[in-house]
């Protein structure tokens, strides 16, 4: 897609479960439709928010196409495939039906731990195994190893199908390396709600979200605002968010988010193992801010 604009707001979309534990469909297409009516500017499905490793291939397959139906090409979607065994990420690549996707969103190898070279061959194998354009995502946090901004353009200059990073390393003087040397037409995509203000300042353009799966409108006004230099209008909203964006990642991920969704009725509060919704306490200071 030679247009994609990945600037603003996309949603790392939770996967909504039934009772028992079947993919909650109607549940997905209203939460779809809401972020429409929010102005989000793209969807990712299957990230790791969307709880991805506990889904059977099958259900990769039918909730992207499922995605891409309810969409019908309103606003992009874009799709996770990552991994730490390369070779099975490939296969995933050639197996996931991704003819309609904007991107995909690609999380570096996790437990592993690779070095730098690594983490370059890694995705290059990626690059050279798919035409669709590539989004980087850098979570140290969840994977033990850091992609330095070094390596993030090394990719950048090799290969063009690698368009954007995911940063969700939380060190800001890192950040600002990698707005220093962005090459013309890179995208800077903030992995972490609470710093996306700041990191927009900086130079980002724009987040992909865990809480704008529940406070879609709130969070795309903050962050179209940040982007058109509105920073004082943007910190009062961000000032509201804080104590939601504290509740949302106090225990889990996405256990957060889906008991913001269950307590505003979207959703049904169920998780799969080895995630556990979130506890007594914490849902109920939830329900209290809501």
């Amino acid at each position: 897609m030679a247009n994609l604009s990945l600037k603003g707001v996309g949603v790392a979309v939770i996967t909504p479960f039934n009772e028992d534990l079947t993919v909650d469909y109607p549940a997905l297409k209203n939460l779809l439709e809401y972020f429409i009516d929010s102005k989000i500017d793209y969807v990712v499905t299957l990230g790791t928010t969307g709880e991805s490793a506990t889904l059977t291939a099958d259900e990769k397959i039918k909730i992207i196409n499922f995605t891409y139906d309810t969409i019908n090409g309103r606003i992009p979607v874009v799709v996770g495939v990552g991994g730490n065994n390369t070779y099975k990420v490939i296969e995933d690549l050639k197996q996931l039906p991704l003819d309609k996707a904007a991107a995909i969103l690609s999380v570096s190898p996790y437990y592993n731990k690779p070095t730098q070279e690594g983490i370059y061959q890694h995705y290059a194998a990626i690059a050279k195994s798919t035409d669709k354009p590539i989004i980087l995502y850098n979570v140290p946090g969840r994977t033990n190893s850091n992609i330095l901004p070094e390596t993030t353009y090394r990719l950048a200059a090799d290969f063009k199908n690698i368009i954007a990073i995911k940063e969700a390393s939380g060190n800001m003087v890192q950040c600002m390396h990698l707005v220093k040397n962005k090459p013309e037409g890179f995208y800077l995509i903030s992995g972490d709600d609470h710093i996306n203000l700041p990191l927009i300042a900086c130079g980002f353009d724009g987040v992909i979200s865990v809480v704008a799966n529940s406070h879609a409108a709130e969070f795309s006004e903050l962050t179209h605002l940040a982007l058109n230099n509105e920073f004082q209008k943007a910190r009062a909203i961000q000032d509201k968010l804080l104590v939601p964006m504290d509740l949302l990642f106090a225990e889990n991920n996405p256990a957060g988010v889906k008991g913001f969704l269950a307590a505003q009725g979207k959703i049904k509060n169920i998780l799969r193992l080895p995630l556990v919704p979130a506890s007594e306490k914490l849902y109920q200071a939830i329900q209290e801010t809501l």
